[in-house]
């Protein structure tokens, strides 16, 4: 819109753009008294009806036009609240999307500075629940370059570095050509005046000269492929200036060495008919034989396919021609080959960022078909609901960190840098500290706590930690240790094994039966693995308790029983224990070893309270075995597993917190705490016996809460009873 039209435009000329029915009247006069007033607004009255003529030729809904107005009114919900007055619940997802573009837009001001605007622009999808406020955020960003030369001129260097990192490519990953391209021309006009100026003094006409042109030999090439009685669309463009300064950089060539200033684009149905339209176009103009590219046959390794070729149109002007069935474009628009991939020559994104920019694209292309057609646009009422699958973290200085769903504190850390995360020793998310398992959410910020030299931890390589969600992440952990030489990485197996499988009651179990299982030649070899996190320590003790269960079996003929009956018995409460070949038999869970549902267990007839369970390497029941061997039962866990008690002890260093952090890692994982004794040790050190009430299902979730107590800070160890 030409400056001379929009200088004098009043806010009321904005609302006056909006259907009568867009906002309540109540909302609408306070928006008016308000703008008339002087209330601090976002941008100037001309802007803001320029943005709303943007978005009414891309075919905006009336809800979206509603919430562009009603942003322009900085704080419009506060105000609106202490006047009483109601804004509907449909506009408070756009309003809060409008919110959170404002926050990447001060992030980018005051720390991005262009240095990461891939990682901008994704955190921007990432915010914006409802994609709809793109193309608002769009439309804005172009009113206001057109209308920045009023901002001092370092005003005008930032707002165009914005619209270069962020806007300028949004709108050409959405197909928003005609918003990209003048987008580009605007900040690349601000940031290379010299340049913009040179490039649009070499150009033989102005910018509406060549569009005239374009129309006049794109409706000769349709006249000539209509009388062929061929069903084509032809459409056509005028390179814009930035564009022409890009190509002229990538390929060194000055402009007379450019053949695509004009360019015309021809879909058909199939590739017969692209060959056909092809050799049309050769008779109609003469071609530039240097400057002819077959990707159909040859395609780009992109997957892009398209008939390229240069000819000289009327007035001796250069014309390129580019020729492709339907089903081409549709790929090269919004497939692997999609125009922006090869265009901006990134790879980043993602399949789930990809599929929110071709959904975008999908659903401007459904409103225009819609408006065309004079129905109701299929944006109307539609609130998103994809799933992005990485998170978008932020450093101190503002750059954007993205990681897979469920990504933690230690991966974000691994991720600005393998020693960052080699160093991390705490970490601090919004100012507060938190563990290094601590799962980040989009937006927040995080402060890496780092010593002075690098300590990896070999637990952190076992997924059931939780510590790294990345296997990137694990990878580099595991590079480390690679490093070492094998004396430590066997003393490290083993110390990490013998700790799992003293959880287990399998601490002086034989390897060597379960070698073959992990490939491994030798027990050293199986120490190595687990040292490097290739198989986790848990793998091994869950295949030597199946080993064991497995041969458990011939070894019951061996053990004396009572005179056998047909019928089994479980007991209630008691874990579910099968008693095989006795009824009517009371059961219970021996106290000095608390066998939990999935280990090895035993059964040994007391002479008053019936059977009592333990398990195989308890102390008191081999004594008792050892007297009367004619009581040992064969007993196993039966189908239902209810919950039972635990006790288990934990050394650690009396600080500040402990019991906290034990409680609150314990409610975690959802067991539920009888009672808690603790005592205190010299040196400063503590023992504390913890009583639980086990919701946990099995012995392996017992390992999990072990193993994670013994993570926390300042504890030694973490075991059973």
């Amino acid at each position: 819109m030409p400056t001379a039209a929009i200088s004098h435009l009043t806010y009321a000329d904005a609302l006056s753009r909006l259907p009568q029915d867009a906002l309540p009247p109540a909302l609408a006069d306070l928006w008016r008294e308000r703008a008339e007033a002087g209330s601090a607004m976002r941008d100037r009255a001309d802007v803001l009806v320029d943005t709303l003529a943007i978005l009414g030729k891309l075919n905006a809904d009336i809800e979206v036009l509603a919430a562009t107005l009603l942003d322009a009114l900085v704080d419009v919900e506060v105000i609106a609240k202490e006047a009483g007055v109601e804004v509907p619940e449909r506009l408070h997802v756009l309003l809060e999307g409008q919110r959170a573009a404002s926050r990447v837009w001060a992030l980018h001001r005051s720390h991005g500075s262009g240095r990461n605007p891939e990682g901008m622009r994704r955190l921007l999808l990432a915010l914006v629940r409802d994609l709809r406020v793109i193309p608002v955020v769009l439309s804005r960003q172009l009113s206001r370059m057109r209308a920045a030369w009023w901002l001092p001129l370092e005003e005008q260097r930032a707002l165009a570095k914005m619209t270069r990192d962020i806007h300028a490519p949004l709108a050409n990953r959405l197909g928003i050509w005609q918003i990209k391209w003048e987008l580009e021309d605007l900040a690349f006009r601000a940031l290379q005046t010299d340049e913009y100026l040179r490039i649009s003094q070499s150009l033989d006409d102005n910018r509406a000269g060549r569009e005239r042109y374009i129309e006049m030999v794109k409706a000769q090439l349709q006249e000539a492929i209509s009388v062929q009685g061929i069903d084509a669309d032809v459409a056509g463009r005028p390179k814009h200036i930035y564009s022409i300064w890009k190509k002229m950089q990538r390929k060194a060539l000055p402009i007379e060495e450019l053949y695509d200033l004009r360019a015309l684009r021809v879909l058909v149905d199939d590739i017969p008919t692209c060959y056909a339209v092809l050799g049309f176009v050769h008779a109609l103009w003469v071609p530039i034989p240097t400057e002819f590219d077959d990707y159909v046959a040859r395609p780009k390794p992109n997957g892009y396919r398209s008939l390229h070729t240069a000819v000289i149109g009327p007035e001796g002007k250069t014309v390129e021609v580019q020729i492709r069935t339907r089903e081409m474009h549709a790929q090269s628009e919004l497939g692997v080959a999609a125009h922006w991939r090869y265009k901006e020559g990134s790879s980043a994104g993602g399949a789930a960022m990809d599929k929110r920019i071709a959904w975008m694209r999908k659903l401007l292309e459904q409103a225009a078909e819609a408006a065309a057609e004079g129905e109701s646009s299929p944006l109307q009422g539609f609130d998103s609901d994809l799933i992005e699958d990485r998170i978008y973290a932020l450093t101190p200085k503002g750059e954007v960190i993205d990681l897979p769903q469920g990504g933690t504190v230690l991966d974000f850390a691994y991720a600005v840098h393998s020693m960052v995360g080699h160093r991390c020793r705490g970490a601090k998310v919004d100012g507060r500290i938190v563990p290094l398992t601590y799962a980040l959410h989009t937006g927040e910020r995080v402060e890496i706590l780092t010593g002075k030299t690098a300590e990896p931890r070999r637990d952190w390589l076992i997924p059931s930690t939780g510590f790294l969600a990345s296997s990137r992440s694990r990878d580099k952990v595991r590079a480390w240790f690679n490093k070492l030489d094998r004396a430590q990485n066997l003393k490290d197996g083993r110390e990490l094994l013998d700790r799992d499988l003293r959880r287990m009651g399998l601490l002086h179990a034989d390897l060597h039966p379960v070698l073959a299982r992990f490939n491994a030649a030798t027990e050293d070899d199986l120490l190595v693995l687990v040292a490097l996190g290739d198989i986790g320590p848990n793998q091994v003790g869950r295949a030597l308790l199946e080993l064991e269960k497995a041969t458990q079996e011939p070894e019951v003929s061996d053990i004396p029983t009572l005179p056998a009956k047909s019928v089994s018995s479980t007991a209630s409460g008691s874990g579910g224990v099968t008693v095989q070949g006795v009824d009517n038999l009371l059961v219970q869970v021996a106290r000095c070893c608390q066998p939990l549902p999935g280990e090895p267990i035993v059964g040994y007839l007391t002479r008053s309270r019936g059977v009592s369970v333990h398990r195989p390497d308890c102390a008191a029941f081999l004594r008792l075995a050892a007297k009367e061997s004619a009581r040992v039962l064969p007993v196993e866990w039966g189908a239902h597993r209810s919950g039972q008690v635990v006790s288990i002890q934990i050394d650690a260093v009396d600080r500040k917190w402990l019991l906290k952090d034990i409680t609150t890692l314990v409610a975690q994982i959802g067991v539920h705490v009888l009672s808690m004794n603790s005592e205190q040790m010299r040196g400063g050190h503590g023992q504390m016996r913890v009583q639980l009430q086990a919701r946990i299902s099995d012995f392996e979730q017992l390992g999990l809460l072990l193993a994670r107590l013994e993570s926390l800070s300042g504890v030694a160890s973490a075991r059973r009873a």
